[in-house]
């Protein structure tokens, strides 16, 4: 029988009886560790609310799930039965439970693959050579690394690599509560930060559902927020990533100041009056809004000026605002 075939037959099967994710915690005594920002969801409901989140996952398709833990989400992805599951995970104590759960995949026809590694250093590309398959990023984050990971994510998606070399790889993600309403906040938001500009340039974020802090063991001190990003057909900027970033974050930098202050420290200190009213002017953007009161455009914009003028400038291309502010302390 064709392996295609196999695969529709399967589709209705459940995973082998396992025992609960709350019972292999007890039995393998993981216990979660501050230091690696480890929280456990354990309410197979939220787990599968998760996945379901992140849409349909055909039986052609790669799921990779950072930091599956014990394997609560884990679980709910293999009952969608993508072809491959990619488990990149840090913590080598969870071995075991993901061990099970790759034999219990078997009869599904899913390859599982379990790599003891930190994502941040995780080439997807040697592990996934493979650009024909959809690529779906789902992961409960540990809080300390979401923000850098997403960061670097997104300049994988503007440099179509790693994950990103196809054009629909979405990520489906738990963040802080707080975070989460900042990537997707919008124009006028107090909340609107780089993380919203540097989001909505690359990708259209979607705040699905938030789940209260007491579904985790050990409950932290804030709720999570699940969000959806789903990358842009069409980026609204073709400048290099690490331009855009570095402008946006200068930006936003001063975000309670007027956002020529922030942008200003992109120039040496002796013109450096003179360059930011000339490129507010020419970006035609009003220099007294504050940070959260600017649009994408307007932030591109003020990218755009800004790579005109470092080209023709090149001293304030390598200009390290903060460099001198530790030589002058």
């Amino acid at each position: 029988m064709p392996q295609a075939a196999a695969r529709v037959l399967t589709s209705g099967m459940r995973l082998p009886p396992l025992p609960t994710i709350r019972d292999l915690v007890k039995l393998y005594k993981l216990q979660a560790m501050k230091q690696l920002s480890q929280n456990f969801l354990m309410d197979e409901r939220l787990t599968d609310k998760i996945v379901k989140s992140a849409g349909r996952i055909d039986p052609r398709d790669v799921v990779l799930e950072v930091g599956p833990g014990p394997g609560g989400i884990t679980r709910s992805i293999l009952r969608r039965q993508p072809q491959r599951l990619m488990l990149v995970e840090k913590d080598p104590r969870f071995t075991e439970t993901l061990e099970l759960l790759r034999e219990c995949a078997q009869p599904l026809e899913i390859q599982v693959d379990i790599y003891h590694a930190d994502i941040l250093r995780f080439n997807i590309e040697q592990h996934l050579p493979d650009t024909t398959q959809r690529v779906h990023l789902i992961g409960n984050l540990p809080f300390s690394i979401s923000t850098r990971l997403l960061i670097n994510w997104y300049a994988d998606l503007a440099a179509r690599r790693g994950a990103f070399r196809r054009n629909d790889t979405c990520m489906t993600l738990t963040f802080q509560k707080e975070v989460a309403e900042r990537i997707c906040a919008q124009l006028g938001s107090e909340q609107r930060c780089r993380l919203s500009v540097m989001s909505q340039i690359w990708t259209e974020p979607v705040m699905k559902f938030i789940i209260p802090g007491k579904a985790f063991v050990p409950k932290p001190k804030v709720d999570v927020g699940v969000v959806k990003l789903i990358p842009l057909k069409r980026p609204k900027t073709d400048l290099p990533f690490e331009l855009v970033e570095r402008v946006v974050r200068h930006i936003f930098n001063m975000r309670q100041k007027y956002c020529r202050r922030g942008f200003s420290t992109l120039f040496p200190p002796d013109g450096r009056e003179e360059a930011t009213q000339m490129l507010f002017h020419q970006a035609d953007v009003q220099d007294t809004l504050r940070p959260f009161e600017l649009s994408v455009d307007e932030c591109l914009r003020l990218a755009h000026v800004y790579a005109d003028y470092a080209a023709a400038n090149p001293e304030v291309a390598s200009y390290d605002y903060r460099a001198q502010k530790i030589a002058i302390d």
